[in-house]
Order: structure tokens, then C-alpha cells, then sequence
């Protein structure tokens, strides 16, 4: 097999390799995006529950605040938290997105090698075309 061949045959694997690998960057990246929108319905959620909680005039004593106090400090908590795990999510799913970009440029340069080695490898087996002989006369005749 000549070495131009082998090169293209190995460009093409490798063109294959890459293509899986900006696949599984894809999932991944998928996979990142959903838990990122799975959080921040979760904070809506337990943003609006915290809200609803909060004290109003309608309580009977003192104890009653206290212990809708102590609870609504809880889902402050959880809101919190929560807010800490979709800004983790985030950056988890834009570190991903890179990933993807960068997983696709290496396959695009790898297919553009493999197109230029393929083109290079047809013009080296075409036979060359002979110059065409100068016309003599005029368009007329």
C-alpha cells in the first residue's frame, strides 16, 4: 500500500476515533445540561415554598412564630443550598459545552486533513492533462 494511502487510511480512523469521542462530549454535555435545568426548577420551587412560609399577621402567639420561624429558616437553608448546586451545575455544563466545541474542532481538522489527503491521493493517480494546442485562425472561421 503506498505511504500516501496508509496516511489516509489512518487520517479516516482517526477521523472515526474523534467522531465518537465529540459524541460521547455531546452526551455528557446533555446529560450536564439536564441536571442544570432539573436545579434550577428545584430552586424555583423551594424558592417560591420559602416565600409562601414567610410570617404573616395571622398568627395566634408567639410559639406559632417561633416554630414557623425555625422553619422557614430551614428552607432558607435548602434554598441556599440549592442555589449552590445549580451554580456547581453550571459551571459543570458550560465546562462540558467547551468540551463538545473542543471535541468537534478536533474532528473538523481531522476531517479536513483527510479530505486534503484523499484529494491529494486522487490528483496523484489522474493522468495529466496535456495541454490543448493553440487555436489558429479566428472565431470567425
Amino acid at each position: 500500500m503506498p505511504p500516501k494511502a496508509a496516511h489516509l487510511r489512518r487520517l479516516l480512523r482517526l477521523e472515526k476515533v474523534r467522531a465518537i469521542a465529540r459524541q460521547a462530549a455531546a452526551a455528557e454535555a446533555a446529560e450536564a445540561e439536564g441536571t442544570l435545568a432539573q436545579l434550577e426548577a428545584l430552586l424555583a420551587r423551594t424558592s417560591q415554598l420559602a416565600g409562601a412560609y414567610r410570617p404573616g399577621p395571622t398568627l395566634p402567639d408567639g410559639l406559632a412564630l417561633r416554630h414557623l420561624g425555625a422553619f422557614v429558616s430551614g428552607l432558607d437553608k435548602v434554598v441556599a443550598a440549592t442555589r449552590g448546586d445549580a451554580e456547581r451545575a453550571r459551571q459543570i455544563a458550560d465546562r462540558k459545552q467547551l468540551d463538545l466545541a473542543r471535541a468537534e474542532r478536533s474532528r473538523a481538522a481531522v476531517e479536513d486533513r483527510a479530505e486534503a489527503s484523499r484529494r491529494a491521493l486522487e490528483q496523484a493517480h489522474q493522468k495529466p492533462v496535456l495541454g490543448a494546442r493553440r487555436a489558429v485562425g479566428t472565431d470567425l472561421e
